[in-house]
């Protein structure tokens, strides 16, 4: 058998994430971190069992479509329209707080004008999938918190993606106006396609057979998919596709049903995801980064958590909630490790610069994760009296 073959590479993510899983529960550690630390130890910077780990990053990739689906799915297109407009003000303010303190942080280590702007960017957003993962289900149903949340990580990831577009564009000839134009009648139009197929076609289809479990799940597959796959070739991501397409099938009566059958599929690839984030990183790189990689998500993880609760009460929420979507949002974005990336391989910042941003996501990403686990209720809580899906 290859060991680079996909077979091999999937066996040795779950046989191995089963172990480290129990380990991990036993010591009452966090089921993320024990997949991070697979990904690092069997990857292509540890004992290199899983040499390409491209692959499976793109594997789970498909987790975060299917999570971005099933948050459309809990959300009605009324009530989106309503929390955006509630969370403008949120997002804006905390989104200039944490880009300057990253700008300042970039320049105090040395890093040029650019690279401390693309710093400070990524620093603006929290991670859709760690506030989302350790959510449970009940709040994104009946909870306020769930609806606080996912308004403002929503409008986070909007503006994620059109740094996303800026860079792609910068790494080619640059942005045209016409191209700029073009996307930004690309969202509406996707969102009226969406809404016109569900109401007309998928969801008398869903009525005729929705007796047929099978024929539900493949076809709420195949609708993830398909307008993802639209919104990518319309010039938006793959992202914004699977929550447009979940947003649109949120009104019709079998979306809870559907909701329910994806988790399972939905875990599988966020393990995955997980495991490729440990596997992608080059830990040779740390001693040249760790000093301001350290103090860099030293700052944002006290900052994000006090900045978010001060002014989600002056929005008039409460304290408890506010200081709860503050914890469950104190920490640097996926997004973030896609625009190092992406800004790396335009020439737009050096891998100095690229790595620290890896490494300051990679370090918030283990540290949130423990410290939501262990005074918020989550699904994989190690406390019972946490523990809620």
């Amino acid at each position: 058998m290859q060991h680079d073959s996909i077979l091999f590479s999937i066996f040795l993510i779950f046989t191995g994430a089963a172990v480290l899983a129990a380990i991990a529960l036993y010591a009452r550690q966090s089921l993320l971190v024990a997949y991070i630390l697979l990904g690092g130890l069997v990857g292509p910077w540890g004992l290199k069992l899983v040499s390409d780990a491209a692959i499976i990053q793109q594997i789970g990739h498909i987790g975060i479509i299917f999570l971005l689906f099933l948050l459309g799915l809990n959300l009605q297109p009324a009530q989106l329209v309503r929390m955006l407009r509630e969370a403008i003000m949120v997002t804006v303010v905390s989104s200039l707080i944490f880009g300057t303190a990253g700008i300042l942080i970039g320049r105090a280590f040395g890093y040029s004008h650019f690279e401390s702007l693309v710093i400070g960017a990524v620093m603006m957003f929290s991670s859709t999938i760690i506030g989302l993962k350790l959510l449970p289900t009940t709040a994104l149903h009946h909870r306020h918190v769930g609806q606080v949340m996912i308004s403002i990580l929503l409008l986070q990831d909007i503006l994620a993606i059109g740094i996303l577009l800026f860079l792609e564009g910068l790494s080619h000839t640059g942005m045209e106006w016409q191209q700029v134009a073009s996307l930004a009648l690309s969202l509406p139009l996707l969102v009226i396609i969406s809404l016109l197929f569900e109401r007309f076609i998928l969801q008398r289809l869903m009525q005729r057979f929705d007796t047929i479990q099978e024929y539900i799940f493949l076809t709420a597959i195949g609708w993830c998919l398909g307008i993802a796959q639209l919104a990518e070739t319309m010039g938006l991501s793959y992202e914004i596709g699977a929550f447009i397409a979940g947003v649109s099938l949120a009104t019709n009566p079998i979306a809870l049903f559907i909701a329910e059958s994806f988790k399972p599929l939905r875990d599988f690839f966020l393990i995955m995801f997980f495991f490729s984030l440990g596997a992608s990183f080059n830990i040779t790189i740390i001693p040249g980064v760790i000093i301001p990689a350290v103090i860099l998500s030293s700052l944002m993880l006290i900052l994000k958590p006090v900045i978010f609760s001060r002014l989600l009460r002056q929005s008039g929420e409460s304290p408890g909630l506010s200081n709860e979507v503050g914890v469950r949002l104190g920490q640097v974005s996926e997004f973030s490790l896609m625009i190092a990336v992406l800004a790396l391989n335009a020439g737009a910042i050096g891998s100095r610069a690229s790595y620290l941003i890896q490494a300051t996501t990679l370090i918030t990403f283990i540290v949130s994760s423990y410290v939501i686990m262990l005074n918020y209720p989550t699904p994989i809580a190690v406390s019972d009296r946490l523990r809620k899906d």
